[in-house]
């Protein structure tokens, strides 16, 4: 008898500990998380991207384009990363920006070109914005900032275009949170040694930009979308210098410097 009611005991326990932990997860996050990056992660993209594509220029220089698409494309088959996943698009700004949106879209500012003083420091910021693709950064940003729910309203047509735009505003001019920055640094390293590009210029670029954090610019968009510049370039060499890889360059300097130059005549 005793027994019995032991087991009785232990088999109520058990259910409401059970019971107890399902209810702490919020299985409609769960669910609606789900459906939004599983089904309309795409649909957001192209939403997203064509705010941009009509409020801004596109640049479709052939020489520019292959020559950004090769480094893209040099990182993308060196890091087991579907190249068709990624899709740049170069915007002719002044300002030194570069930003992920949902679905793999990738857009870069000519002014982050520019203002580049080699390749290996546009790469390094091109593979951090990829790391943020990969790592799905950008959809637990907008969910974590926008909310679900709007999110599904625009897929299903019912947000209205203003929050559409504010939303995409969000994704180019606010920043991650400081532990999803990091991951995505972290990652980017491992993609540039991966490539055979040197990570150290990424680094030198965030110091040199750290220098600049207290000026007041409108064209350093990268700078408050990615603070404490600082900091992620002394860990950023901290993880890398153990990193042992024969680097060399994917563009010829030619051709970076014959980049510049046309992007520099369009202004």
């Amino acid at each position: 008898m005793k027994k019995t009611l032991f087991q009785g005991i232990i088999i109520i326990a058990l259910f409401f500990s059970t019971w107890f932990v399902l209810t702490q997860i919020n299985w409609v996050t769960i669910f609606n998380v789900k459906k939004v990056t599983d089904k309309n992660e795409e649909k957001l993209g192209k939403l997203f991207w064509e705010i941009f594509q009509r409020t801004e220029k596109e640049n479709k220089n052939p020489f520019v384009v292959n020559a950004v698409d090769s480094i893209v494309t040099k990182i993308c088959s060196e890091n087991n990363i579907d190249r068709e996943l990624i899709k740049i698009h170069l915007l002719d700004k002044d300002d030194i920006n570069a930003f992920a949106l949902p679905n793999g879209h990738l857009i870069v500012y000519t002014g982050l070109i520019l203002n580049s003083e080699n390749q290996e420091e546009l790469s390094g910021v091109i593979c951090h914005e990829i790391a943020h693709i990969q790592l799905n950064h950008v959809m637990k940003k907008l969910i974590k900032e926008v909310g679900l729910s709007v999110l599904i309203s625009m897929t299903t047509g019912n947000g209205g275009s203003e929050t559409i735009k504010q939303t995409a505003k969000t994704l180019s001019s606010t920043a991650f949170d400081r532990s999803l920055e990091k991951e995505a640094d972290i990652k980017a390293v491992d993609y540039l040694v991966n490539a055979k590009i040197n990570p150290e210029p990424f680094a030198n670029f965030l110091y040199k930009l750290s220098k600049t954090e207290n000026e007041t610019s409108k064209y350093l968009i990268w700078i408050s979308t990615h603070p404490e510049s600082k900091e992620r370039a002394k860990y950023i060499i901290e993880y890398s210098k153990d990193k042992k890889a024969k680097y060399e360059a994917i563009l010829t300097n030619e051709t970076w410097d014959k980049m510049k130059e046309k992007l520099k005549d369009l202004q």
